[in-house]
């Protein structure tokens, strides 16, 4: 099966490792961000959301209207707007985009973050709020007549669109989660299914568990999987974990100082969100797992976002992800902590190394299923002979 890369579309220069040097949207650096990820084998970027962070939807619309070919990825919090303005925000994106669009419906795990724009549902009634909102958005997607909706948390009246997606039927819907309430809504309702990187057998667990959701929910066909990490890479194995100690160190020593973006955004404490509380546990009892997952960085900025590294050369690490893409992942989220070299080191090292693997294994699958038929072909003439 074809595999996939996914970026990430930052509007400055910050990390968690340093600070940004210049305003929270930095448009020329933005460009450039999104150019390096198109020009070096990427295929997607995410546009990520923050309670007072740059609004994704019109910097996803300026990248879009400038680079031709690379694919976005739009975070959506549905506490923001009613889903009626949304889908016509989505599916105008779409088309500025020709396209381009898949859409990444944030629930919010945190309730501090959600309080600050005025959300103030529980965790498990933010979950149905959106399952009820990605099912509508569908709708006005995909519905050329007036229709009405009486819902939980919405309701209208003869409401049609007049703004179609490019995409038939539809853009693709993306969701991540790892409670039982957010495996009931991403199983039911996304194409994509989003986990953070954690240890081969965790993953599986968790990609089986969702395939039971969606099987649960009636779908014939599950998600698509996509696991993200934090990949460090040097051209030996010394230099990338010499690396890796490094940016441990950068990042607790920001977070010591109260300037680590995970410190400004959110307070404090044990986090709230399952997955977080799965990679501060998992943390807890190792550094290292499998071929080169590690996960200090996860532990040093408290199990925030994707935070768990891959470690090693470009070939160690290419190799960390073919194993992930042997469990059933075939979208492949990275990005490193010098967010513009990075992503050009990665895309130049690592990228070709996968896709060439991915590309003889489809080979090797495809003359395995064709041999038997060659086979039996002779056989068959042999049979009409006589």
């Amino acid at each position: 099966m074809p595999v996939e890369f996914l970026g990430i579309a930052a509007t400055h220069d910050g990390s968690e490792t340093h600070p940004r040097s210049g305003p929270s949207f930095d448009k020329d650096y933005t460009l450039r961000l999104a150019r390096a990820h198109e020009d070096h084998g990427w295929d997607r970027v995410l546009f990520a959301y923050g309670s007072g962070s740059p609004d994704p939807s019109p910097a996803a619309a300026f990248i879009a209207s400038r680079l031709e070919k690379l694919q976005i990825l739009l975070a959506h919090r549905p506490n923001v707007s009613y889903p009626t303005y949304a889908a016509k925000t989505f599916a105008t994106l779409d088309r500025i985009s020709d396209g381009r669009l898949t859409v990444h419906f944030i629930t919010g795990g945190n309730d501090h973050e959600q309080r600050r724009e005025g959300d103030t549902l529980t965790k498990d009634e933010r979950y149905a709020r959106t399952r009820e909102y990605i099912r509508i958005v569908k709708k006005i997607w995909t519905t050329h007549e007036p229709f009405d909706h009486e819902g939980e948390h919405y309701r209208f009246h003869d409401f049609v669109s007049d703004t179609f997606p490019v995409q038939q039927p539809r853009p693709g819907v993306s969701f991540g989660g790892s409670s039982p309430a957010a495996l009931e809504t991403g199983g039911a309702e996304a194409d994509v299914y989003c986990l953070w990187g954690e240890p081969l057998e965790r993953t599986a667990e968790q990609i089986e568990s969702v395939r039971a959701a969606a099987a649960a929910a009636g779908r014939a066909r599950p998600p698509r999987i996509q696991v993200a990490f934090r990949p460090i890479i040097a051209p030996t194995e010394e230099l990338a974990w010499d690396k890796a100690h490094r940016t441990v160190a950068a990042i607790r020593d920001r977070r010591e100082k109260g300037e680590a973006t995970t410190v400004r955004h959110h307070r404090r404490g044990a986090p709230e969100n399952t997955g977080s509380q799965r990679l501060i546990a998992i943390a807890a009892e190792g550094e290292r797992y499998d071929r080169a997952l590690w996960t200090p960085t996860a532990a040093a900025t408290g199990g925030a976002g994707n935070s768990n590294a891959l470690v090693g050369t470009p070939e160690t690490v290419a190799q960390a992800l073919l194993d992930y893409y042997d469990l059933g992942v075939d979208i492949l989220s990275a990005r490193g902590y010098d967010l513009l070299g990075d992503a050009i080191d990665f895309g130049r090292h690592v990228i070709p190394l996968v896709r060439a693997e991915v590309a003889r294994r489809d080979a090797e699958r495809a003359r395995r299923e064709a041999r038997p038929a060659a086979v039996a072909e002779p056989d068959a003439l042999a049979a009409g002979r006589r």
